[in-house]
């Protein structure tokens, strides 16, 4: 397998102590299948004062298929992801998938996002808890409307089919996150998903979502707070300002229906 046919997974990490060597060794676990001609995991820690970093480092110490890339600065989820992105393309990876760390993504489902781009069915592959077949495992009522409520704002804002806009599973073709210009994303809290896929529509490139079930954390602390969801109300309706002052708004209309 050539460099540009090697998946890399990128896995964010704070404050996950609890959760990373579990799931590391699950991911592992699961490319060893889906990719034995190579692959990489990258966990990108953001100084976390509980250890996650030192226990990466281990793990990466320990199999020649890891890697740890360390930030010094908290900058928030969506900036962790562009220096995960960065790394893994700089060194030429023909895939890229993102996932959470803290046990909400089943490490075996990353075959099936990698297979369908693989494939040529997509170009990015978005795991889908709101598609027939896509499920949400112990989740109160309160949580299960929020989310709803913000996939249902995203999609009607930025008037896309995508069901799930606000899911972190995915797989990209490494032509994808390098055709969005990562430097200049607007988002880095919730609405950097929504975003991320926003871009990739807008450039043309196919998403399909792939029926996920997604799984409360069972260690740690949730991320998600008032100001992150604040951030999204507010960035959202710029996105589409954006792109139909970078491309045309006739032009972004009819590149906005996925496959």
């Amino acid at each position: 397998m050539t460099a540009a046919e090697i998946p890399w997974v990128v896995l964010p990490t704070f404050n996950e102590a609890e959760n990373v060597e579990r799931i590391v060794a699950a991911v592992v676990a699961v490319l060893e299948r889906a990719a034995p001609g190579g692959f990489r995991v990258l966990v990108v820690d953001d100084d976390s004062p509980d250890g996650t970093g030192a226990i990466a480092d281990r793990l990466a110490a320990e199999h020649a298929g890891i890697d740890v890339l360390h930030r010094s600065e908290r900058e928030g989820l969506g900036l962790a992801y562009v220096a995960g992105f960065r790394h893994a393309l700089a060194r030429g990876a023909g895939y890229v998938l993102e996932m959470d760390a803290d046990g909400s993504h089943d490490p075996r489902d990353l075959a099936r996002l990698l297979a369908a781009v693989r494939a040529g069915d997509a170009d990015l592959a978005l795991g889908s808890r709101y598609v027939s077949g896509g499920a949400i495992s112990a989740w109160s009522p309160l949580r299960r409307v929020t989310s709803r409520g913000g996939c249902w704002y995203a999609r009607t804002v930025l008037g896309l089919d995508v069901r799930d806009l606000t899911g972190g599973f995915k797989c990209f073709a490494a032509r994808v996150l390098e055709a969005v210009d990562l430097q200049s994303l607007r988002s880095s809290g919730y609405a950097f998903q929504v975003e991320l896929t926003y871009r990739a529509l807008c450039a043309g490139f196919r998403v399909q979502e792939i029926p996920i079930t997604f799984h409360d954390r069972e260690h740690g602390r949730s991320k998600m707070s008032w100001r992150i969801a604040v951030e999204a109300a507010r960035v959202i309706p710029q996105l589409r300002r954006d792109a139909a002052e970078l491309a045309g708004s006739e032009r972004v209309n009819a590149r906005l229906r996925p496959v």
